[in-house]
């Protein structure tokens, strides 16, 4: 999986492409845990994101509890495969998903 970093002020972009497996969930973690000081606005953008498991949903929760913390987050761009991943773990109920 690639990620691609965009700050703007206190807003960061993270694009998203490939899978997020337990191979890449790791890589994303990092970035979670090292680089949302001083970030009120996270967005992910999975319009390059083919397949979420397990473990990459676990990094999206554990940045949800953080930014709710210290601003908002949202995803983007979600797939129909994607989204049919979070609806069947119930991680729609709480995420914020903009077309």
């Amino acid at each position: 999986m690639e990620i691609k970093k965009e700050q703007n002020g206190a807003s960061l972009t993270l694009a998203l492409t490939g899978r997020l497996d337990a191979v890449s969930a790791p890589d994303l973690d990092k970035v979670v845990q090292n680089e949302l000081g001083g970030i009120t606005e996270l967005t992910f953008d999975f319009t390059e994101l083919v397949y979420v498991a397990s473990a990459g949903l676990r990094v999206l929760l554990l940045a949800q509890k953080r930014m709710k913390k210290q601003g908002m987050m949202k995803l983007i761009h979600v797939s129909p495969d994607v989204k049919d991943v979070l609806e069947m773990t119930g991680f729609i109920d709480f995420l914020t998903i903009e077309e």
